[in-house]
């Protein structure tokens, strides 16, 4: 019987650890683990930001390294001395992939491979690849658990499944000790002010208008960040979870136009703001899948109430400006142009 992992003064390797997820993911360790040790490998594209880890810049637990997982070397160089390896790294943004999904196949697919070789080679303790919900595509009846079909609609998905079916393929071939986790949208603070409620709430700010795609109704299911997290942990600290797959939902299905109503709502913004652009392709209509096999397992269940949680990450961008602005003056202007200015 497989044990679960000691995480008290585990070493730890977090790809992407500069991001929304990430640095999160880095936070929580450093505070519920004050010694382990974390190293971050970064490549620090437009989403990675180092303000995201300034508490912990004098942090004699904590190392950042610049690269990519896509480089053998940089891969080697971050896992050395590590037992475990969670990997957050991946381009995320639907409409990027869209619009360009090179990155998003070298990233998310290829990037996993580069790492899965370093793991092999290390004989790491436990791998974590961190995926997505998206890779069951729409779910217009039900939940979608762990064993349903694969049918991603969109290029960022379809890069997901590459690097979710690489792991456990390595699990299977070579014995590599993989766990997969499909999380659904997570909210909460640091999130780039692409996505949605990020999106939302600064415009709403700034007094412009809230794109909403289409109708407004599609819906998701979202979760705080903080029990993603949680989440993580609780698979890490279980045991026999090598090989396998497992879904981290919050229970709270809401659609574009409920969240754009609360994020009006507590800013005390008009409903004008709101502004029907034209839908993206292939927009999937709902998402919804099913986490009871991840509470039986190891005991998780999100703790993070929706209506507390996201009053909170709004509050949080409002006492964040100088965060979110820096952000908004650089390439996202370019990107916001690009992306809405013709709809």
């Amino acid at each position: 019987m497989a044990k679960g992992l000691d995480l008290s003064s585990a070493r730890l390797l977090v790809t992407g650890g500069a991001g929304f997820i990430g640095s999160n993911f880095v936070h929580h360790l450093r505070h519920r683990f004050p010694k382990c040790r974390v190293t971050i490998l970064d490549k620090l594209t437009y989403a990675g930001n180092l303000a995201n880890l300034d508490s912990l810049k004098d942090d004699p637990g904590y190392r950042f390294l610049k690269g990519d997982i896509c480089d053998p070397k940089a891969a080697a160089e971050a896992m050395e001395g590590c037992d475990i390896v969670v990997n957050f790294a991946a381009e995320t943004h639907v409409d990027r992939s869209i619009d360009s999904a090179a990155d998003f196949v070298l990233t998310d697919t290829y990037g996993v491979w580069v790492l899965l070789e370093e793991a092999r080679r290390a004989k790491v303790r436990r791998f974590v690849q961190i995926s997505t919900d998206e890779v069951y595509g729409e779910i217009m009846d039900g939940m979608a658990r762990e064993e349903a079909p694969l049918l991603a609609r969109n290029p960022y998905a379809a890069s997901k499944i590459g690097g979710d079916r690489l792991a456990y393929s390595y699990f299977a071939t070579h014995g590599t000790p993989t766990v997969v986790t499909r999380c659904s949208n997570n909210y909460g603070p640091y999130q780039y002010p692409e996505k949605l409620i990020p999106l939302f709430v600064t415009n709403a700010l700034e007094g412009k208008s809230l794109p909403v795609y289409g109708s407004g109704r599609n819906t998701r299911d979202w979760i705080h960040v903080e029990d993603h997290c949680r989440a993580v942990v609780a698979i890490l600290e279980a045991p026999d979870v090598e090989g396998q797959t497992f879904n981290i939902a919050g229970g709270n299905e809401r659609s574009v136009l409920d969240i754009a109503g609360l994020i009006l709502a507590q800013l005390k913004k008009p409903a004008s703001l709101l502004a029907h652009v034209t839908d993206r392709p292939g927009h999937d209509r709902r998402y919804a899948i099913d986490a009871e096999k991840l509470e039986r397992m190891t005991g998780f269940r999100p703790t993070v109430e929706f209506a507390k949680g996201i009053a909170e990450t709004i509050e949080w961008y409002v006492s964040h400006r100088p965060w979110w602005e820096a952000i908004r003056s650089g390439e996202f202007r370019h990107y916001y142009e690009r992306m809405y200015g013709a709809r």
